[in-house]
């Protein structure tokens, strides 16, 4: 199913705008191709609760979108990729506590089959971690997946150490890997940021393309779009695209 069809923008539709700063520049949009293809359920879209849509999805305004080159259609801006660790206990520890160090901070001990909401508690205690810069998933005694954002959005982060005092087992340790390496860009266009997508828009299940309108220019609140978004990161703008990030 294609269900590519022309799009139809109106102003008046302003309540699933929050991210937007300010109604001048709203007039500054380019009707553009979506590739449906590139965009994530849950992430970018979800289906909608409006009865009147019947079942089709919608994506969320807001979306800061870049051009695919070898297509030329639009698709969620490539921004830099952020860091993910995990970390892992070996050899079977039956008792005993560790420690994580970050930037030359330490928390306070854990138990060795902690939760990863007390390991993530831990990490946000201490000064150099605010909320919203790391989630920790994962089981009780691990694997703990620590996934940065907030200030360390698509930074090169650097790895925790820990400092194990474990009992039981044999030879109990953590072993920690660089699941996804922070600051990584894409190269296939989308990188170069166009604009934003100024307004829902919905599509059928099984989609391929569809029509949106592009905000090229205005102001916007950055902490406000529908997905992680960090101005500071943009590494280009497509020719002719502006924007002012403000924050509340």
């Amino acid at each position: 199913m294609n269900d590519f069809q022309p799009y139809s923008y109106t102003d008046s539709v302003t309540a699933d705008r929050p991210w937007l700063a300010s109604l001048v520049g709203v007039q500054d949009t380019n009707s553009i191709p979506l590739d449906l293809t590139k965009f994530v359920a849950g992430t970018h879209y979800a289906v909608s609760a409006n009865p009147a849509l019947q079942g089709r999805n919608v994506i969320k305004s807001g979306i800061p979108l870049g051009k695919v080159t070898s297509s030329g259609l639009y698709a969620p801006y490539g921004a830099p990729s952020n860091e993910v660790h995990t970390l892992t206990v070996t050899g079977g520890p039956t008792g005993g506590t560790f420690t994580i160090t970050w930037s030359g901070q330490t928390t306070t001990a854990l138990a060795y089959n902690a939760t990863a909401a007390q390991v993530q508690a831990a990490l946000v205690a201490l000064s150099n971690i605010a909320p919203g810069d790391v989630v920790v998933t994962g089981n009780a005694g691990g694997p703990w997946t620590l996934t940065w954002g907030g200030t360390q959005l698509g930074e090169d982060v650097a790895a925790p150490t820990t400092t194990e005092s474990f009992t039981g087992g044999t030879s109990p340790d953590i072993t920690i890997a660089t699941a996804t390496a922070g600051g990584a860009a894409v190269s296939d266009g989308t990188e170069v940021l166009q604009g934003f997508l100024v307004s829902e828009v919905s599509f059928n299940p099984g989609s391929s393309k569809a029509a949106g309108a592009l905000l090229w220019h205005g102001e916007i609140y950055a902490e406000d779009c529908p997905i992680p978004f960090d101005p500071t990161d943009v590494a280009s703008n497509a020719p002719g695209v502006s924007f002012h990030y403000r924050t509340r």
